[in-house]
């Protein structure tokens, strides 16, 4: 399957978090049986989050121990604990000209290996399974052993490929934060 290289992280964030939309988050979870399972989902939902020109970034400050991931190559995924019981999953990106960036994914349309992400989840139905970033982490059971994984690389057990072109893709001020509010940072696809 066809996924997105270095090249398209190597970009402005927001470019990167508008242009996610669409594309399929796979992950290759190991049951039990001997045999990876495809747990999918279109990514519905981002939201873009820079370095120094970002006061709501984790970048924002600098380089730490938690963010460190943020000021390395691009394509990576960036998995955080927040809440003390939600892992937050993001892929970093930015332009070659800053010093750092992600895109949070925010929700996802589920599409392979639904039943497992229900019983991950604990959850009766597909119904909000993966919409919210600590859903979709129980859903497709991402955690912090995960940080750093290349998600270039369709041999790793997570990782981005190609998906849909959007037909129309709608931008806001994201959610949860309290400074830089007035951003157009959030990116999700519009229905239709």
């Amino acid at each position: 399957m066809k996924q997105p290289d270095l090249d398209f992280y190597s970009r402005g964030t927001e470019n990167v978090a508008r242009e996610l939309l669409g594309k399929k988050l796979v992950r290759m979870y190991d049951d039990g049986s001997g045999k990876l399972q495809r747990l999918s989902g279109i990514i519905y939902e981002t939201e873009a989050y820079g370095s120094k020109n970002d006061p709501s970034s984790h970048a924002f400050n600098g380089r730490t121990n938690r963010n460190s991931v943020m000021f390395q190559d691009v394509g990576k995924a960036y998995v955080y604990f927040i809440y003390g019981m939600h892992h937050c999953m993001n892929v970093t990106a930015h332009a070659p000209d800053s010093d750092a960036g992600a895109v949070l994914i925010r929700s996802l349309i589920p599409i392979e290996g639904i039943d497992t992400m229900i019983y991950l989840s604990n959850m009766k139905n597909k119904l909000n399974l993966t919409n919210g970033p600590g859903r979709l982490t129980k859903a497709l059971d991402i955690n912090r052993s995960h940080n750093g994984l290349n998600l270039t690389d369709n041999r790793s057990i997570l990782h981005i490929e190609d998906g849909i072109k959007p037909k129309k893709v709608l931008s806001t001020t994201r959610i949860g934060i309290s400074r830089a509010t007035e951003k157009y940072w959030r990116y999700l696809i519009a229905k239709e």
